[in-house]
């Protein structure tokens, strides 16, 4: 697969007035449904762990909920497989990427497990049910607006960075009201995240179908694969964000 033909595919100025065809249709089902799977796994991974203190103190320290080593192993290991799945994608099989996207999602619920030891379980289901309206509000918006959300990505990828050396900044400076700010900026930030995204998809989804596909091929589902975890690990961040924000902590 050529990633050239899948960024100029992106990077189309014009992507609502066709109507979307069935192939760009099913490639963005595909995108959603391997969302859930992510989403699946990682609420029974973090759920199993819940039920078994003894495993999940092996990640978290009992008295503070915070990682230990090995937890912060288990952590950082999410973004180390993504970049491979990135950075790979044309040389892994369909069937690597699969193993990678759920091992991913598995990571990802043994670090999302420590959220049960520090709130209580209204303020978990209340903030990701919030975090879902609002990640479904923003999906269908990012589908069916005319505007060209293109040009905000480099911006908001700039403010991820921003989030990311700023949470680095805090581990030692270990401000609550620093904390609180960057969350209400992160929600920010993921929010318009999840409409530019979903309209990235959209066009990749239509430039398949332009190229006259009649069915999904392999590299088209790798690109699903990795389509849903970018959608996946916005929503999570937006649900986090929330959760600090207004979770009640036990």
């Amino acid at each position: 697969m050529d990633n050239n033909n899948n960024y100029d595919w992106a990077q189309k100025s014009v992507f609502v007035q066709q109507e979307t065809g069935v192939v760009a249709k099913k490639f963005f089902a595909n995108v959603f449904l391997w969302m859930f799977v992510a989403l699946s796994v990682s609420t029974a991974v973090a759920f199993y762990l819940a039920t078994n203190p003894e495993l999940l103190f092996n990640f978290f320290s009992a008295q503070t909920g915070k990682p230990n080593i090995l937890g912060w192993v288990v952590m950082l290991s999410p973004l180390a497989i993504s970049l491979i799945m990135n950075g790979g994608l044309n040389r892994l099989s369909y069937g690597a990427i699969v193993g990678l996207f759920i091992l991913f999602a598995a990571l990802l619920g043994i670090s999302l497990s420590s959220i049960l030891l520090v709130y209580t379980s209204a303020s978990i289901i209340s903030c990701f049910a919030a975090a879902a309206g609002i990640f479904g509000i923003m999906a269908v918006m990012g589908y069916t607006t005319n505007v060209d959300l293109s040009k905000f990505g480099p911006i908001l990828m700039v403010g991820v960075v921003g989030l990311i050396i700023a949470s680095v900044v805090n581990v030692f400076i270990q401000s609550q009201n620093f904390s609180l700010f960057m969350a209400y900026i992160g929600i920010a930030i993921f929010t318009a995240l999840t409409a530019y995204h979903v309209q990235m998809l959209k066009r990749i989804g239509q430039g398949i179908e332009e190229s006259g596909a009649q069915m999904l091929d392999t590299d088209s589902k790798k690109l699903a694969i990795i389509g849903a975890m970018s959608l996946y690990v916005t929503f999570i961040n937006i649900f986090m964000f929330l959760l600090r924000i207004f979770g009640n902590r036990r």
